[in-house]
């Protein structure tokens, strides 16, 4: 009977804890910041005729991944180079970053990722790198594309053993 009780409460338990099951994130970055990131993603791998960065989620694994896993520097370098991409935008082109194409935005990723200043080529190789990954390990370039089964095979727990 006491199990019965705390199973109901459980849903309300969790709530006055601070703990969903709803997948949410409260990001350090600003919404302009993170449309850059997906423009980002989405420019180091495109859609196509294919299933591109942004179809898994990339965009939400970078927000994800720079606020819970790197150090503050890099936090803080990433969004300074966020910043000049803007500013190099529109002076290159005239407009924002995120009225640029993917062409436009992968010639400025490319002069980041040759630049001798060494904040932009360590923010290019970050994005590179974890744009890849996020894309590889997301669950639908895994099972679809890669086949990667949880358990692959059947299980036979009970078999019996000819000697």
């Amino acid at each position: 009977m006491i199990g019965y009780g705390s199973l109901i409460s459980l849903p309300f338990w969790m709530e006055a804890c601070g703990i969903s099951d709803k997948d949410s994130h409260q990001s350090s970055f600003s919404p302009f910041e993170q449309e850059m990131l997906a423009k980002i993603a989405d420019a180091m791998i495109p859609a196509g005729n294919a299933i591109g960065a942004l179809s898994v989620g990339v965009d939400k694994y970078l927000q994800k991944i720079l606020d819970d896993c790197y150090e503050k520097p890099v936090q803080e370098n990433v969004k300074k180079q966020l910043i000049s991409l803007e500013t190099s935008a529109k002076s290159r082109f005239g407009k924002s970053f995120g009225a640029c194409n993917i062409q436009q935005i992968q010639v400025m990723m490319l002069n980041l990722s040759g630049s001798k200043v060494k904040e932009e080529s360590v923010f290019f190789d970050l994005m590179k790198t974890e744009t890849i990954r996020g894309f590889n390990t997301s669950q639908k370039v895994m099972q679809d594309y890669l086949g990667y089964q949880v358990a692959p095979g059947h299980y036979y727990g009970c078999v019996e053993i000819k000697y």
